[in-house]
């Protein structure tokens, strides 16, 4: 942290890192309104938190940010009453949902996306995590597992993730 304010602190780490914050958001909410509500509750938690933090040698800033936005999304999620109709948003709406950037690899984005959203929240994590090139010891360090754990996880989740992708690319 800087010689600034607290607040001028917390307001350049937020503009430099909201993009991992709507990240985590997107895949934990299909809605927009959830998810800027999810977004939300995550900059309340964070700025809570902020105070406390106290950086350590060698640690990074996004796994502290990492670790409180997973802990309320999942925690959000878990205390959601209002559910999505079975199945969520129809596979065409999701593909808009979730790849805005048109491209040549939207399809493939898209169907990653829907087979990611069948996955538990935990798994979604460690997908998360993955997708954002994380080395496994910082995946550890932002979940709070070993890493050895995290290399089992992840092939558990890598595995889950190849038998669904054949399914919603038909």
């Amino acid at each position: 942290m800087s010689a600034a304010t607290p607040s001028a602190d917390f307001v350049a780490a937020l503009n430099e890192y909201q993009p991992l914050l709507r990240r985590v958001a997107r895949l934990y909410c299909q809605d927009a309104d959830d998810r800027q509500d999810l977004f939300q509750e995550m900059v309340l938690q964070l700025w809570r938190a902020w105070p406390r933090y106290v950086p350590q040698p060698g640690a990074k800033l996004s796994t502290w940010l990492y670790r409180i936005a997973l802990n309320v999304a999942i925690s959000n999620l878990r205390q959601r009453t209002r559910r999505p109709a079975p199945g969520g948003l129809d596979a065409e709406a999701l593909a808009v949902a979730l790849a805005p950037e048109p491209g040549p690899d939207a399809e493939d984005r898209a169907a990653l996306y829907r087979a990611i959203d069948q996955l538990s929240e935990v798994d979604k994590a460690f997908i998360l995590l993955y997708l954002e090139d994380r080395p496994y010891d910082e995946m550890a360090d932002i979940l709070g597992i070993t890493q050895n754990n995290v290399r089992v996880k992840m092939h558990r989740v890598q595995e889950k993730l190849r038998q669904l992708l054949p399914l919603v690319t038909r």
